[in-house]
Parts: C-alpha cells; sequence; structure tokens
C-alpha cells in the first residue's frame, strides 16, 4: 500500500493508503512499534462512513524510500507471523488499558 496523506486528515490520526487495485482505503493511525531495528504501524480499518471497523487491526512494516526525493516512506506487508505476534503483543501491553481486546 502506498501512503497518501492530505494534511487534514493527518490531524486527525487518518491515513489514506492505495491497495494493490489502487482503490483508496482509509486507515486509524494508532501507534507506531519499534521491533529489531524495525517500525512497524498498527492501523484501524475506517467503514466508508468514516466509522472505525469493529475488528482487526493492520500491522505494517514501514519501509524508507532512500531514493525518493521527498522522504516519503511506504508501507509493506508483515508475513511473518511472529513478528505480527510480537509487535501486537508490544501494542497490546501498551494499550491495555485503552482498548479491550479479544483473545
Amino acid at each position: 500500500m502506498d501512503e497518501n496523506i492530505n494534511e487534514n486528515e493527518e490531524l486527525n490520526n487518518i491515513i489514506t493508503l492505495k491497495d494493490e487495485e489502487g482503490n483508496e482505503v482509509k486507515f486509524e493511525f494508532l501507534d507506531l512499534v519499534e521491533l529489531n531495528d524495525e517500525e512497524y504501524v498498527i492501523l484501524l480499518p475506517m467503514t466508508n462512513e468514516g466509522d472505525e471497523e469493529e475488528g482487526e487491526v493492520v500491522i505494517l512494516q514501514i519501509e524508507d524510500n532512500d531514493n525518493s526525493a521527498d522522504d516519503e516512506e511506504s508501507y509493506i506487508s508483515v508475513e511473518d507471523e511472529a513478528i505480527l505476534n510480537q509487535v501486537f503483543e508490544i501494542f497490546k501491553e501498551k494499550f491495555k488499558n485503552d482498548f479491550d481486546f479479544v483473545d
């Protein structure tokens, strides 16, 4: 997914990404987690009405584009289940008093 943020959305922690088919998908930015010298974003998908969707968060790894002139970041899917679990456990520990997590 490619990052595409406009200024109004950034103030509300809303990030618009494009999926593999070029469709815009909105997410609420929840947290940034560092693990093994890598950074991961925790995002909550939003519905078309702008409400948060009940369900699972999305965890994407931040990939710096050294070739980009505007220091733009891109996000890549994480395939390693162990890394996903570690990142999610760090997130759950940080926000255990803010969210009701379902195991």
